[in-house]
């Protein structure tokens, strides 16, 4: 179960690095947001969940509560906002010239996965602390 918890905390690391060069993009152009409202929401929720994927990662690393606890509040923004813990496959496509219709496919595998996830993770959760 500590094994599983510890592959979560790297696909959460994974996702950090992902994240961060948009993130720095968001920071150095807030005033090159356009108004309309939902760029507006997807950049207030980018902000938090980047600093929460630290907070997950670190705590399912250590196996404590607090990492779980993150992950619960990060998991609806992931599902908004298309982070997911799988969510680096999507650029294979790209990576390896394939099909648009892969992307699609990859992307309903990543929103599958991060809902395992949720699963395993209140799973052990309950079994182990």
């Amino acid at each position: 179960m500590r094994l599983t918890i510890r592959i979560f905390a790297i696909l959460d690391i994974i996702s950090i690095i992902l994240l961060a060069q948009p993130f720095w993009k968001i920071i150095t152009h807030l005033n090159e947001i356009p108004n309309e409202f939902l760029s507006q929401a997807r950049v207030v929720l980018t902000l938090p969940l980047f600093i929460l994927l630290f907070v997950s990662a670190i705590g399912s690393m250590l196996f404590k509560k607090f990492g779980f606890i993150a992950y619960y509040i990060q998991f609806p923004v992931r599902l908004v906002i298309w982070v997911f813990s799988i969510g680096f496959i999507t650029l294979l496509p790209e990576l390896l010239n394939l099909k648009d219709m892969w992307f699609d496919i990859f992307f309903k595998i990543c929103v599958i996965a991060e809902f395992f996830r949720l699963y395993f993770t209140i799973k052990i959760h309950r079994e182990e602390l």
